[in-house]
């Protein structure tokens, strides 16, 4: 049985704590591989490693650590089918969703090639009388990242590749469902030029999680996952003097406006909904179709994709979607369609009950469609996490807009339509973080930022863009005067710039 250690001081580490958990094969649900849960001691070590190495990274100039970085995409590109296979082993992704997953990462590190300007302050010459102010922006030190099972690559990279850019040390914590891909990328931004112990990983569950929320030598922590575990990590990180920017759960909305071409949204649902299992922050799970002529049309267009959906394991290279992470997501997903049933919702594809021949203990779950949904509903309400659409009516476009404007979550959120206007009022006064405009998942560019509202998004800053610039470093200040500018005696009154 293959085991999973850490990554520490530039290279594998066996876990020492004797606890571990089980890597399953999502395809199968036999178990793959063992992966080491960290004890408090073993996150401490990777932390001294980092600290000792962090002040020699942060004094090497943006040029040479862009450099890294440069190194580093040349090799993910190449090692792009090793990196996507391993992935798609461990989740269960089909291999185009894999790299998808990291090349979305890779932007990321294209981006922070650029730290030389991104990083730099601002100047201004005779600010007072004989007096020049500039301000600089410094790493904060050591930073952590905690990433969820879903993008094992492209979130790990949105965290650590500004963070390290900047100058930071970093502790990343994945999860523990998938880990081998985050300690693969250490190792080739190792083999880039990165010194030893700036980039550490260290695998564990909750144990570790507080160990990291609670280290003193650690400044800043971001982290990806579920609402009540982002205010947790917020709420912690805080009591304990971090910074911190959280990222919770979703419940993307797509409108479907009457004059919007119908085939180009069904389309983009059955990609936004049902790609990687449904198991995305950004997939679209409540279609909100405006007026009765619209929903009918809208429904009767998905079923028959929806049932001729390509179910199988990574190994299909024909496959739209492959299984569930493990058995627990699966019994979720299973119990929330039973939910649905239970409240009244139309089930009008079933995804339950479905076998595929020679992986019968696999955790797939077809393609699954529900119309006549309430907002009252739990499968509304619930961020349902797999391949599960539900079809909300809506009367008109006010009662459309009010929708995702009420719910929880406020992560993204789009509208299809060939109005201009409408698309334009829609934009300006959705209160959701990412929106698209027949662009189903809106996720950003790695040179804008990504992040929602409301219980979406805790901290004041987002991930990737020029935000992830400020809050991976600090802001620092000077005002200097020289002697010749000096007055003689003492000044006991404010300094102003009267």
């Amino acid at each position: 049985m293959r085991e999973i250690g850490h990554f520490i001081g530039g290279k594998p580490v066996a876990g020492k704590s004797g606890r571990t958990s089980n890597v399953y094969n999502p395809a199968t649900g036999e178990v793959q591989a063992t992966v080491a849960l960290a004890s408090v001691e073993e996150i401490r070590a990777a932390v001294e490693n980092a600290k000792a190495a962090q002040p020699k990274w942060a004094a090497t100039n943006p040029q040479r650590r862009a450099r890294v970085f440069f190194k580093f995409v040349e090799l993910l590109n190449k090692h792009m089918d090793e990196l996507a296979t391993m992935l798609s082993k461990e989740h269960g992704k089909t291999v185009e969703d894999s790299k998808g997953d990291i090349i979305r990462g890779l932007e990321v590190c294209e981006f922070v090639c650029g730290i030389p300007h991104l990083q730099k302050g601002e100047f201004t010459e005779g600010a007072g009388p004989a007096i020049d102010m500039y301000s600089i922006r410094q790493p904060v030190g050591v930073g952590a990242g905690i990433t969820p099972f879903n993008f094992p690559a492209m979130i790990p990279m949105w965290m650590f590749a500004p963070a390290i850019a900047c100058g930071n040390a970093f502790i990343l914590k994945p999860s523990e469902r998938d880990p081998s891909l985050p300690i693969r990328l250490a190792e080739l931004m190792i083999e880039a030029g990165l010194p030893a112990g700036i980039l550490n990983v260290v695998n564990g569950d909750k144990a570790a999680v507080d160990a990291i929320l609670t280290d003193p030598d650690i400044a800043a922590v971001s982290f990806v996952g579920s609402t009540p575990i982002a205010r947790y990590v917020y709420g912690t990180a805080a009591m304990n003097g971090k910074r911190a920017q959280c990222f919770g759960g979703a419940k993307n909305h797509m409108i479907i406006m009457p004059d919007a071409d119908l085939d180009q949204a069904v389309n983009a649902l059955m990609g936004a909904g049902y790609g990687s299992a449904g198991e995305r922050c950004m997939a679209v799970s409540v279609a909100v179709p405006v007026g009765e002529e619209t929903a009918n049309r809208l429904v009767e267009k998905l079923v028959p994709k929806i049932e001729s959906l390509r179910i199988g394991p990574y190994t299909d290279d024909k496959a739209d979607l492959g299984p569930l992470v493990t058995k627990d997501a699966y019994n979720r997903v299973n119990g929330l369609i039973d939910r649905g049933v239970e409240e009244g919702a139309k089930l009008v594809v079933d995804g339950r009950g479905f076998k595929l021949q020679g992986y019968e203990d696999g955790y797939f779950v077809g393609g699954t469609l529900f119309d006549h949904v309430k907002p009252e509903m739990d499968i509304y309400k619930t961020e349902i996490f797999g391949p599960v659409l539900s079809v909300v009516r809506a009367k008109n476009y006010e009662e459309a807009l009010d929708l995702p404007m009420k719910h929880e979550y406020g992560n993204g959120v789009a509208i299809y339509t060939r109005d201009g206007d409408a698309a334009r009022d829609f934009a300006s006064r959705i209160n959701i973080g990412m929106i698209g405009v027949n662009v189903p998942i809106p996720v950003p560019l790695a040179y804008h930022s990504f992040g929602g509202w409301k219980a979406s998004s805790f901290g004041d800053l987002n991930q990737h863009g020029t935000d992830s610039i400020k809050f991976w470093t600090r802001t620092k200040t000077i005002t200097a005067r020289w002697p010749s500018g000096i007055k003689d005696g003492a000044e006991f009154v404010m300094p102003t710039m009267k």
